[in-house]
């Protein structure tokens, strides 16, 4: 691994995903007004920006590194971690979406290790892994933003998150066994 690589633009650009994950939760847990909310929701609109750009510039430039393919999904599931973990703080219903959430990422984590082992990789996020993370993070950015929703509110939006997230892990460990047993 070279060097330079670190410093590609996708990379640094993950950096800073991993940089705005205090700065986040500063902002959240210290919120009194709505406008520290809103502050709060920028930096998390920001890491999101950046997330999005780094995977269109490193396809589109060529700059795709061994590095950022290890990085990139650190960034973002400390992120998903930070913020679910900081809203399981107001709204306590939040621990069923963050738990779900873990087995989902360990096992997929775990999968891929088994697949890498007997050298088959997962090529990228799937339509639907991609449909989840994005509302995970619409509910996010939701729940952050209005941190005064109606428990009603907050139920639907976890509930769901949380289909999506059962969607994603089914379609995936079908995959899964797909691929090893090929």
């Amino acid at each position: 691994m070279a060097v330079r690589d670190w410093f590609k633009v996708p990379n640094l650009l993950s950096y800073s995903r991993l940089i705005l994950i205090p700065f986040f939760v500063y902002y959240y847990l210290g919120a009194e007004t709505q406008m520290d909310y809103v502050y709060a929701t920028v930096i998390l609109l920001l890491s999101g920006i950046t997330d999005a750009l780094d995977g269109f510039i490193a396809r589109k430039y060529n700059q795709g590194t061994k590095i950022g393919q290890l990085l990139d999904p650190v960034a973002d599931k400390l992120t998903q971690i930070a913020v679910v973990g900081v809203l399981m703080i107001r709204w306590r219903l939040f621990i069923f979406l963050f738990v779900l959430f873990l087995i989902k990422e360990t096992f997929m984590f775990i999968q891929n290790l088994r697949l890498y082992r007997k050298n088959i990789t997962l090529d990228g996020a799937k339509w639907y892994g991609k449909i989840a993370t994005i509302i995970f993070y619409l509910t996010m950015f939701i729940a952050v933003f209005f941190p005064n929703l109606t428990d009603a509110t907050i139920t639907v939006l976890v509930i769901l998150a949380s289909l999506f997230q059962l969607l994603a892990f089914y379609k995936y460990a079908r995959l899964f066994y797909v691929m090893e047993n090929e």
